[in-house]
């Protein structure tokens, strides 16, 4: 893996320090209107999906069965998971031993319906009910790409996913400063982007991670675009992992 900058966090708190003020939305109207039209858009530039692809080329596990929840029609995934999930998609056999199953969770089901590597979808408002099936069952790695920021109840959402990752499993949030401003949480909008990528840190750790890191994949600095007239955006990855003996 590429030697990314990377900041192990530290827990700064005894106990989970948000209040439900700190997950107070501009736009508190139903999600299930805001997401029912399918939007077949990327949220951050091509620069940061090709870093993103690279980063999980090297971090995810090439079978088993992964989760991407915030889930959409798709997952920037890098080409040789893209071959092996849609395979197993299909029900083709790609290689001996190499099945691939993605799950995706998302809100809608046209956009779920045309991302070719899901196996199974879960059409779910993780606002109004934040723990996953059961009939997920266990998974070796979960993935979430500039969403964790919407989430209400991430805590909740993060245990779930917990209770189903397999011993050894990580879970990857990539995070940018790219959002939907009246359905990003109240406290998102008012912090630094170092203070967000603590907050995400906590999410991991109250939820029962360890090996909790921040990983810098762009600054944001830099030149892009047409004739370099933008900055790319910026990306990070906060991570954590399932460890022997942690509950769940």
């Amino acid at each position: 893996m590429p030697a990314y900058p990377t900041l192990a966090y530290t827990p700064g708190h005894a106990s989970f320090p948000y209040t439900e003020r700190d997950f107070l939305r501009m736009d508190e109207t139903s999600d299930g209107d805001f997401y029912s039209s399918p939007r077949f858009v990327t949220h951050i530039d091509d620069h940061a999906i090709s870093l993103l692809r690279e980063y999980y080329f090297h971090a995810l596990p090439r079978k088993g069965r992964i989760l991407d929840f915030c889930s959409s029609w798709i997952s920037h995934f890098p080409k040789e998971l893209e071959e092996r999930a849609t395979h197993t998609a299909r029900g083709e056999q790609f290689e001996p031993d190499s099945q691939l199953e993605v799950v995706g969770a998302g809100m809608n089901k046209r956009e779920l319906d045309a991302n070719p590597i899901l196996k199974e979808r879960i059409l779910q408002d993780l606002n109004a009910d934040p723990k996953l099936p059961e009939s997920l069952g266990n998974i070796d790695a979960a993935t979430c790409v500039v969403s964790i920021d919407y989430l209400v109840r991430p805590l909740e959402t993060l245990i779930s996913i917990h209770e189903h990752l397999k011993t050894g499993g990580q879970v990857h949030l990539a995070v940018s400063n790219r959002c939907f401003p009246t359905k990003a949480v109240g406290r998102w909008l008012q912090i630094t982007e170092e203070e967000r990528l603590q907050m995400v840190g906590d999410f991991l750790w109250f939820a029962g991670f360890k090996e909790v890191e921040i990983l810098t994949l762009c600054d944001g600095t830099g030149e892009s675009g047409w004739f370099g007239l933008q900055r790319p955006d910026p990306l990070w990855i906060v991570r954590g992992r399932k460890v022997e003996g942690s509950p769940g």
